[in-house]
């Protein structure tokens, strides 16, 4: 009786396994490592739907939070570049495990040449590759490798969430893509080339852009002639992301008659988006409603 009472103290005593810091630069990549990393992660998140990716300061309480951080998951393709070194550097964490998602894809719009004149261009190509659903299955792999190599004892479950969640996803890509059909060949203008991945995988053409070169704010010169000229583009709306100023988008909209679209560009911007398959639920709705 004695020992099985000093077996239980020395069970109740021993801590439980703690769980694995996760440092998310954006809210996409938090909610795929909450997916994977389920109830054995702890997960912050450096930015929110309503944020540029491009542009936050490296304030203090960031740079605190990545000194404990353990893994790092980020986009890449210097999408953080104005950030994200910054906090690394500060922090003295900078040998921190990680998984950069964008250098594992072949990415769209790499430029022919590199010239500061054409605007906020990323030499490795277009960082937003998150809106194509097919990158997330691979990138859930990815993720619960590096996982399971950081907390190997913890490895099996990881890899039964992986199983899990790209099942589920499986599932819902074909439901998305039935349900988007009446989507494909439409022509759109975008504020910013954002939606590139998710207009590849559905089959819209982004015919203008409100910025009249990358991350260059759209400019009055600039508007009047993409309203003068929207007749020959046959675009049939205008869309924005949550994180962009809806002002020139609506400036457009008024003057061509063409509908508006708020897209929630990532988890968390809209109140439908509340994880990744309410982010494309939302998505392809919002533009179906537009579409009609």
């Amino acid at each position: 009786m004695r020992a099985l009472l000093i077996a239980i103290l020395l069970l109740l005593a021993t801590p439980a396994a703690a769980k694995v810091n996760v440092f998310a630069c954006e809210p996409e990549w938090a909610a795929l490592a909450q997916e994977i990393g389920g109830p054995d992660i702890e997960v912050f998140t450096a930015t929110t739907a309503r944020q540029d990716p491009h542009h936050i300061d490296a304030r203090p309480a960031l740079v605190a939070r990545m000194r404990s951080a353990q893994f790092l998951i980020c986009t890449g393709a210097d999408l953080e570049i104005a950030w994200l070194p910054t906090l690394l550097r500060q922090s003295g964490n900078g040998g921190v495990p990680r998984l950069m998602v964008a250098d594992h894809f072949q990415l769209l719009d790499r430029p022919a040449t590199l010239d500061r004149a054409q605007g906020d261009i990323h030499a490795a190509g277009n960082p937003h590759l998150h809106l194509d659903p097919r990158v997330l299955r691979t990138a859930a792999a990815l993720l619960a490798d590096r996982l399971a190599l950081l907390d190997q004892p913890r490895a099996a479950q990881y890899r039964a969430r992986l199983a899990s969640f790209q099942q589920r996803l499986d599932q819902a890509l074909v439901r998305w893509e039935q349900r988007s059909t009446p989507l494909i060949g439409t022509r759109v203008i975008t504020h910013h080339k954002s939606f590139t991945y998710l207009f590849g995988w559905l089959g819209i053409a982004d015919v203008a852009n409100l910025e009249p070169k990358p991350g260059i704010p759209p400019g009055a010169a600039h508007l009047v002639q993409l309203i003068a000229n929207a007749p020959q583009l046959s675009a049939r709306m205008v869309i924005h992301a949550a994180y962009q100023d809806g002002r020139a988008a609506e400036f457009v909209a008024g003057r061509t008659g063409l509908p508006v679209v708020n897209l929630p560009y990532t988890v968390g911007g809209s109140d439908r988006a509340t994880d990744l398959f309410g982010l494309f639920d939302d998505t392809i709705d919002r533009l179906l409603a537009a579409r009609r």
